[in-house]
């Protein structure tokens, strides 16, 4: 009976940290909705076998090394006072931990949905190709309405620096979008997407914008540039 105690409040303290490191590090949060949004699209794109295997792996390898991070700090905080160099090595290593197991992950996810994910952008350029373009006007007119009650409804920022949505996202994605139209090459969409989301992550991460602001203009990057190619370019 003791031993059973003992693994349930083993298992509930392991849980306890999980929730601290989700509750006070920003990167755990970002880290855990990447996770969610990666596998999202590994179920809808049928990902299965070792794709999937390695897709769990590098989040549970990314996730792990954030936990371990978060409990270095956590610990350097409490056995220093003050600035101190070995301190600042301690962290620094530890961060760098987490960075290399965030860059496996970016790997594995573009091995693994770099295919199934370009074929469903090209079926869905043929569709945006063939579609009617005041379904796109109406969603345009929409976005706008969108923007401009939460720029009034915020007061936060500026187009390019904080506030709602997050400006540099919304440009990259447009950027991205456009090149895919422009060269009618699903690969190239992608590829410049991957860069879009290093953009977004960066913006989150020097605590910019905050993950919906970044979802928001990306949104609207999309769908405004999707708007004006439908409309002008031939």
């Amino acid at each position: 009976m003791v031993r059973s105690r003992s693994l349930l409040w083993s298992f509930n303290y392991a849980i306890q940290g999980i929730v601290y490191a989700l509750r006070t590090q920003r990167n755990m949060r970002l880290h855990v909705v990447a996770a969610f949004a990666v596998l999202a699209a590994s179920l809808l794109l049928h990902i299965s076998g070792l794709g999937l295997v390695a897709i769990v792996f590098a989040i549970c390898l990314v996730l792990v090394c954030e936990l371990v991070n978060t409990a270095i700090e956590a610990a350097v905080d409490l056995a220093t006072e003050g600035l101190d160099p070995l301190a600042k090595i301690a962290k620094d290593v530890a961060a760098g931990g987490v960075f290399i197991a965030s860059i496996n992950a970016v790997v594995i996810a573009y091995l693994v949905l770099f295919d199934p994910v370009r074929q469903v952008m090209q079926r869905g350029m043929v569709w945006v190709e063939g579609s009617a373009p005041g379904l796109t006007i109406i969603a345009l007119g929409f976005v706008g309405l969108t923007v401009v009650v939460l720029k009034a409804a915020s007061r936060e920022g500026t187009f390019l620096h904080g506030g709602w949505p997050s400006g540099h996202t919304a440009l990259a994605v447009g950027s991205a979008t456009a090149l895919g139209y422009i060269t009618n090459s699903a690969s190239a969409f992608v590829l410049a997407l991957f860069i879009a989301a290093l953009v977004a992550q960066s913006r989150v991460e020097s605590e910019t914008h905050t993950i919906p602001q970044v979802i928001l203009g990306a949104l609207l990057g999309l769908l405004i540039v999707t708007a004006v190619f439908q409309l002008f370019f031939t």
